[in-house]
C-alpha cells in the first residue's frame, strides 16, 4: 500500500464518518420531535429513553442507511479531487483505472465486513431494544392500533403431522387456554390432547411448558386409549416467541436465530416464510452492495466535470435512491408475490455490479 492508497482510503473513511454522524444526529433531532409526546406519557426520564430506545434507534438507522451514504461519501470525496485534477496527475504518471481502484475496493470490503458483521449479530440486538420500546410505548398508545388489535387465538403446525391451537395467548404472561393438539397419520387422527390451560413454565428453569387438566387420547384404529392428568409438563418445539405474533420478529434475531426461526416456520406452513428469507439473504447482499457502489462511486466521480462536485453528487444521490427503491419494490414483490426471495435480495446488487462493469469499460484508462 502506497502513499496514494493512504491518501484515498484517509479521505474515503473521514468522509464517511463524518457524513454518518451527521445524518445520525440529523435523525435523532426528528425522531425526538415526532415522539415527544410518547416519551412524555412513557414517564421515563432522560437516561431511560436513552438507555431504553436510542441504544438501540442509532445503530438501526446507521445500518438502513448505510450503502446509501457509503455511495454519497465516495462520490463526494472522489469528486473534490477530481475538481483538482488529482486523478488527471495519478494517471498521468503511468498509474491504471485499475490501480486507482484498489484503494476503493479495499475501503469497501472494510465497510462491507463491518455491515455484514453488524447486520448479523449487533443490530438484530439493537432492534430488541427499539422495537420493544415502540411496541410498550409507541404502537400501544396508537389510537389506530387500539382498534386493529390482532387476535389472540393461535393456530399452527408443530411438524409434519401435528397441529396446534391456543386460545387467548397472553404474550406477556406467557401462557393461554384452552391448548389442544392432534396428530394425523395418513387420513387419520392417531392422538388428541386437549388442555384448559397452557403457560410457559420456567420457575426451576425447565423451560417446559405447563398443561393444567390434560385430556389425552390414543387412538390405533378401533382402540381408544384415554387419559385424563390433572398437571403435566411437555417439551414442545416452539417457543413463547414462536407464538407472539411479533411483526418485528426477523429484525430482532441474530442470523443463527433467524435460521433455525425459518425451518420452523417452513415446518408449520408459515405466509411469512419468503419475507423472513428476504431478510436472511439481504444480511448477505447489502455488505457486497457495499463495495459495487464504492466501486461505481469511485469510477463516475473520477470524471472532472464541468458541472463539478454538485453535479456528481446530483447523479451519487440519484443512483443510491434508485438503489433503496429498487431493494424496497424487490422485498415487497417476494413477500406479497411470488418472486423467489434469493433473486428479491440480489437482484440491487446484479444490476448495479452490471452498471459497475459497464461503466469501469467506459472509464479513461
Amino acid at each position: 500500500m502506497n502513499t496514494i492508497d493512504r491518501y484515498i482510503l484517509k479521505k474515503y473513511f473521514t468522509t464517511f464518518f463524518f457524513s454518518i454522524f451527521l445524518f445520525t444526529v440529523i435523525a435523532v433531532v426528528v425522531d425526538i420531535s415526532e415522539k415527544t409526546d410518547d416519551f412524555v406519557k412513557s414517564g421515563l426520564g432522560f437516561t431511560g429513553i436513552v438507555m431504553n430506545y436510542y441504544i438501540g434507534f442509532v445503530p438501526y438507522i446507521i445500518a438502513l442507511l448505510f450503502p446509501l451514504f457509503v455511495f454519497i461519501s465516495v462520490i463526494f470525496f472522489t469528486s473534490k479531487m477530481a475538481g483538482r485534477s488529482e486523478f488527471i496527475a495519478i494517471l498521468a504518471s503511468g498509474a491504471s483505472m485499475r490501480r486507482i481502484l484498489r484503494p476503493y475496493a479495499i475501503g469497501g470490503g472494510c465497510l462491507a465486513l463491518l455491515l455484514w458483521f453488524s447486520a448479523n449479530f449487533v443490530i438484530p440486538k439493537a432492534n430488541d431494544i427499539r422495537t420493544s420500546f415502540e411496541q410498550k410505548y409507541v404502537d400501544q398508545l396508537s389510537s389506530y392500533t387500539s382498534l386493529v388489535k390482532p387476535s389472540n387465538d393461535v393456530y399452527f403446525r408443530i411438524d409434519s403431522f401435528t397441529y396446534a391451537g391456543v386460545r387467548n395467548y397472553d404474550t406477556a404472561a406467557k401462557s393461554g387456554g384452552p391448548f389442544f393438539m392432534e396428530r394425523i397419520k395418513g387420513n387419520e387422527l392417531v392422538y388428541n390432547l386437549r388442555a384448559e390451560y397452557l403457560r410457559w413454565d420456567t420457575a426451576k428453569n425447565t423451560n417446559k411448558w405447563q398443561l393444567d387438566n390434560v385430556f389425552e387420547r390414543t387412538i390405533n384404529g378401533l382402540q381408544e386409549h384415554v387419559s385424563i392428568t390433572q398437571k403435566k409438563q411437555m417439551n414442545f418445539n416452539f417457543r413463547p416467541f414462536d407464538l407472539s405474533h411479533d411483526e418485528y420478529a426477523k429484525d430482532k434475531l441474530t442470523t443463527p436465530q433467524l435460521l433455525q426461526f425459518i425451518q420452523l416456520e417452513q415446518l408449520r406452513g408459515s405466509e411469512n416464510v419468503n419475507e423472513l428469507k428476504v431478510e436472511e439473504y439481504r444480511r448477505w447482499a447489502t455488505p457486497i452492495a457495499v463495495i459495487i457502489l464504492t466501486l461505481i462511486g469511485g469510477i463516475v466521480a473520477s470524471r472532472k466535470v464541468r458541472g463539478g462536485s454538485g453535479m456528481h453528487i446530483a447523479i451519487g444521490i440519484m443512483l443510491g435512491l434508485l438503489f433503496f427503491l429498487m431493494d424496497r419494490f424487490s422485498t415487497v414483490f417476494s413477500a406479497k408475490g411470488n418472486l423467489p426471495p434469493v433473486i428479491a435480495a440480489w437482484i440491487p446488487d446484479v444490476v448495479f455490479a452490471i452498471a459497475a462493469v459497464y461503466l469501469y469499460k467506459r472509464a479513461p484508462k
